[in-house]
């Protein structure tokens, strides 16, 4: 470069170099690219690779390198190798004890591979020599000065770099040396070094190479930031520790104590109050033991310090005093809650005997009986209850009313979808963030150690891979074994018998039976059109003109009204949707009293008013019009949220006895309307039927709400009319409705939920039940009013039934 003309230049070989043959033994590199004019050692290990080296040192010591695409190929072959390479002399040759060759190689000049024309024993191509163009311009002398800059940074940031080869970088003045001779120092990918080999112009070379420098650089600086984040932080922390414990070397000379002191006996003080059990206040002395002896700094000491705040802060020995007066206990569930009176004796009855055991404790004095092994005898303070009934009957807020009548904190926890069993017993302390379950985080919660517990939605629970919660509460349910109820966190017992826990479910069958079998069931059937208007009037009205800023001298509801609210809007065994519709009035009300449009006298809620602020009516009393025709008999069923009546209707046409279910019955349901029809066939004469009717005729039976899933045995009755209301041509009677399973004989035998069905019957409109007569004994539980205004038709066989409830033939 010393000259500033814009000419190229070529760039010329030593005397002593030969020139690049036409022909030129081609030897495969690995994960190595060799640039001209560079000293490059390697190492030859593959049989032909050294016989090729050794006919080259024989010869002129010309070599090609080429670099291969995959460095996991062994044996290279003309496809698996780049095009252009560069001609090589050996000037050193080394065999070493492993059978391998070293070589010093020194690169001449680059070159395009036209045609292998061997590849046995080794490579050979024709070649052409490529020539470098070299521009001694401003801009190339700009590159060279930003890629030494740029190098010189570089070496500045890794080891394997000597600072020499910034030195030998900025001596360069031939821009092509410098591209090649930093080029060969990097360590970056083969492809990048195989580019700069392969671009003709120098500058082009130089742009490439500045741009590797700087992708570099880049990375390299991240690291070192990185890396000096890292180290000022652990110099923090070295400062930290050195300081405190300069503090309390001062602090010991002065006789004051360090604040880890003045917390460890803070916590032993809590220990102290707490008032544990003997086991857990072990546990929590030896926790706070290793606390003393533990630096603050260290991960220990928070995870330490978690845990006797946890066992510090539960209610260990604070409770509160039940409220024994039976009368008060009994004012408080009447005021919350209409009927439910099984319920509300149960708690009586618990009020009632802890009462007397309190009372003769008194007299007899608090001996503690004594048996062989001095076991000790515990009571049993605590009572496990289950409500099962429909959504909206009261289940969830009754607990609330328990709590209030026997002056005990409420804690309510939702089960449904639960999957996880650590949400039960928390998690060991051994993970990162563990925690108690959440029974011991309620009870710390409310601060006793006697509340009333709720575990709602049990019958919900989920159950996966991280374990069944249904079975995690067999413990805690337990009379016998929850006194000593182990959370997984704390590790030591807790007493649970004092704790009410109360559950509550839709459903029976989903809990499981064990968790089953250690509750007592309360069940809470709908309620009556009669207990419904109590209650609105009771409770839901109030509730309602309070919470839409209305007071009872704007809107008053009639029974009419509400009665007509139950028929025409809701039909259902709970209360969620008649409150809202009621809501719904009140709202509509309160829009009229904000814009002024009502007078001074109250808006009295008749049934003729409700179409105008409910709309039209949602259910009808279509019993009447379904069962006019033969073949439609109407059953009685039992559902999730209480009873409900389904239409069967049986159609007859012509085939080859063939009987077609639909409506999406089950399989039970199905083997009902088989036997149905068996029946129905074998006494075809006795009922006036045509004992050959099935032989050219087809039967289909169809329960409308086909999107519905049904099942069950109690519609066998209600099948067997519906065929024999079809086949007679005398049509069911409107005012009746029937529950009942059917036998081959004839028998019909009992069912269950026979409340709910009653009241479903009551609701739409029928005042005539067709029943097993085993189920006699349940009529019991009926309201007076039911049994009053309802004829219920007690059944042995389903003869009796067709006479009950198909109308008198035709003279």
């Amino acid at each position: 470069m010393a000259d500033n003309s814009d000419r190229p230049i070529e760039l010329k070989l030593d005397d002593n170099v030969p020139d690049v043959p036409e022909r030129l033994m081609i030897l495969p590199l690995r994960d190595t690219v060799v640039y001209p004019g560079m000293f490059v050692p390697l190492a030859v290990g593959q049989d032909r690779s050294i016989r090729l080296v050794d006919e080259a040192v024989v010869g002129n010591r010309l070599v090609g390198l080429v670099a291969q695409y995959d460095e996991e190929v062994v044996e290279a072959g003309p496809g698996d190798v780049y095009e252009i390479g560069t001609a090589a002399v050996i000037h050193r040759l080394l065999k070493v004890p492993d059978g391998t060759v070293r070589l010093v190689v020194q690169g001449v000049e680059r070159f395009r591979v036209l045609e292998f024309t061997q590849t046995e024993p080794y490579l050979i191509a024709r070649v052409q020599p490529i020539l470098d163009v070299v521009e001694n311009t401003v801009e190339v002398q700009a590159l060279m000065r930003n890629v030494v800059d740029l190098f010189q940074r570089m070496v500045s940031l890794v080891a394997y770099m000597p600072d020499e080869l910034v030195m030998a970088a900025i001596n360069i003045e031939d821009p092509r040396q410098l591209v090649y001779l930093i080029a060969t120092s990097l360590r970056v990918k083969t492809e990048d070094k195989q580019e700069i080999l392969e671009l003709d112009r120098v500058a082009d070379k130089l742009k490439k190479l500045t741009t590797i420098l700087n992708q570099e650089l880049e990375v390299l600086e991240l690291g070192r930031k990185i890396q000096s984040q890292a180290q000022d932080e652990m110099q923090k922390m070295q400062r930290e520790y050195f300081l405190r414990e300069q503090m309390k070397a001062i602090q010991q000379e002065l006789g004051e104590d360090d604040e880890q002191a003045i917390e460890a006996r803070e916590l032993e003080e809590k220990i102290v109050a707490a008032g544990m059990p003997e086991e857990a206040e072990k546990e929590a002395r030896r926790e706070l033991d290793r606390l003393r002896k533990l630096p603050t700094a260290a991960a220990e000491y928070g995870v330490i310090r978690t845990y006797l705040d946890w066992l510090v802060s539960l209610p260990w020995n604070q409770s509160t005093t039940d409220q024994l007066e039976i009368g008060r206990a009994r004012e408080i569930l009447d005021e919350d809650h209409y009927d439910l009176e099984k319920v509300k004796d149960r708690i009586l009855e618990y009020l009632a005997v802890r009462k007397l055991k309190q009372e003769r404790k008194a007299e007899q004095g608090d001996e503690v009986e004594t048996e062989p092994g001095d076991l000790i005898r515990r009571e049993r303070e605590g009572v496990i209850l289950c409500f099962v009934g429909p959504p909206g009957t009261g289940k969830t807020s009754l607990g609330q009313s328990i709590a209030r009548a026997l002056g005990r904190k409420f804690v309510r926890m939702s089960l449904g979808g639960m999957r996880d069993e650590a949400e039960i017993r928390g998690h060991r302390r051994t993970y990162i963030g563990s925690m108690p379950g959440r029974i011991i985080q309620a009870l710390r919660r409310c601060e006793s150690r006697n509340p009333i517990f709720m575990l709602d939605e049990v019958d919900k629970i989920g159950m996966d891979f991280r374990g069944d919660p249904a079975s995690a509460l067999l413990e805690v349910l337990d009379p016998e074994q929850n006194r000593d109820f182990r959370d997984h966190y704390l590790d030591v017992p807790f007493d649970l018998s004092q704790v009410m826990f109360i559950t509550t479910a839709n459903l029976l069958d989903p809990i499981p039976a064990p968790l089953r079998d250690r509750m007592e069931v309360l069940f809470l059937s709908g309620y009556t059109e009669e207990e419904k208007v109590k209650i609105a009037q009771q409770y839901l009205i109030p509730r309602q003109i309070r919470e839409n800023a209305l007071t009872g001298t704007e809107v008053e509801f009639t029974p009419e009204g509400l009665q007509a609210i139950i028929r025409d809007y809701t039909r259902e065994a709970g209360l969620r949707n008649m409150e809202r519709e009621i809501g719904t009035i009140c709202r509509k009300m309160a829009t009229q009293v904000a814009e002024g449009k009502l007078g001074d006298s109250p808006v009295v809620i008749q049934p003729d008013m409700i179409h105008e602020y409910l709309g039209k009516p949602r259910f009808y009393f279509e019993a009447a019009e379904r069962t006019e025709v033969p073949g439609v008999a109407t059953g009685l069923s039992w559902t999730q949220t209480g009873g409900d009546i389904l239409f069967i209707e049986a159609t007859r046409m012509k085939g080859k006895k063939g009987l077609t279910l639909t409506g999406q019955l089950g399989d039970v349901m199905r083997e009902s309307a088989q036997a149905a029809l068996s029946y129905v066939r074998s006494k075809a004469a006795e009922l006036g039927i045509a004992e050959d009717f099935f032989e050219e005729s087809d039967l289909h039976v169809h329960v409308p709400a086909g999107a519905v899933p049904k099942d069950g045995p109690s519609a066998g009755v209600t099948i067997a009319t519906a065929m024999v209301s079809l086949l007679t041509s005398r049509p069911v009677r409107s005012n009746v409705g029937m529950t009942g399973e059917i036998t081959l004989r004839g028998r019909v035998l009992p069912i269950g939920g026979l409340k709910e069905k009653v009241l479903a019957a009551r609701r739409a409109g029928l005042d005539t039940v067709i029943l097993p007569r085993w189920n006699a004994k349940d009529l019991e539980e009926l309201p007076e009013e039911i049994q009053s205004e309802m004829q219920f038709v007690l059944v042995d066989t389903v003869d009796q039934v067709f006479d009950a409830a198909l109308a008198a033939p035709e003279s």
